[in-house]
């Protein structure tokens, strides 16, 4: 049966390809970009994969931009909209750490409560929070991004747990790391900072993290579990992807049960 789905972060990777494999089922989408550039190339991009696409602009940081969240009508919302900065947290200028909560968490909050409202005056809807690994697994020179992550479990769980007397489901989606560009841009953000001469972090020891990206995913992988889980009536609360990510999550909850400082 197709449906009608709001993806924030439609722009670019996982989000771009989820938006065009939903279409390509037959769902109705509304992908949200979230700069005017975007508009033209992914409506290129949907046409040339012989697709409809509504596209627009939504920046989720923009209050103007959030009332379309408002003014559209549609069964699922994804919160996929995000951004990212690696380095050591240690170190890392506390703003660049604000900027970040300003948009993973309290604009991406903002946002799924306007669909919270519409679903539980409609009697139906579903809400799921694009997460992360990194929302389990504390990774070092990845925790300003990582705990954000942390939070949106937090957030997802509660909203789950209060809206299921309203008939609206609230589910997590948590990739691994994808060879979208996202991650790589993460780590190169730290450069506008950074200083191996001033801070006391070691650029080797950076470096060293920065060897996960040499073994990213498969983003279509990604994309198909995504377009799954986002059409399916039912299905687990939080899905982690690809098996590794699962494994691992898994087992980093545990180790902070044994781990002795």
């Amino acid at each position: 049966m197709s449906k009608t789905i709001f993806i924030t972060g439609a722009g670019t990777g996982l989000g771009k390809g989820t938006a065009l494999g939903l279409a390509k089922k037959g769902h109705h989408v509304i992908a949200a970009v979230e700069i005017m550039a975007q508009i033209t190339s992914l409506r290129e991009e949907a046409e040339a994969a012989g697709v409809n696409l509504e596209v627009i602009k939504l920046d989720i940081t923009n209050k103007r931009d959030q009332e379309l969240v408002a003014d559209y009508d549609y069964d699922i919302f994804v919160a996929n909209a995000a951004i990212g900065e690696g380095g050591p947290i240690a170190e890392i200028p506390v703003d660049r750490v604000r900027d970040i909560f300003e948009t993973n968490v309290f604009s991406t909050l903002e946002n799924a409560q306007i669909a919270a409202k519409k679903f539980v005056e409609k009697g139906r809807g579903k809400i799921i929070f694009l997460s992360s690994i990194a929302g389990i697994v504390g990774m070092p020179y990845l925790a300003a991004y990582a705990s954000t992550k942390h939070a949106i479990e937090a957030i997802a769980k509660a909203m789950k747990a209060e809206l299921e007397e309203f008939n609206v489901q609230v589910a997590t989606i948590n990739p691994g790391p994808y060879e979208t560009g996202f991650n790589d841009r993460m780590f190169e953000e730290k450069w506008k900072w950074y200083d191996p001469k001033k801070n006391f972090t070691p650029e080797k020891s950076i470096g060293e993290m920065e060897q996960i990206l040499d073994s990213q995913f498969d983003p279509d992988d990604m994309i198909a579990k995504m377009v799954e889980v986002v059409e399916a009536d039912h299905h687990a609360f939080r899905t982690a992807y690809p098996q590794e990510a699962e494994d691992q999550m898994k087992q980093e909850e545990q180790k902070n049960w044994d781990a002795r400082i």
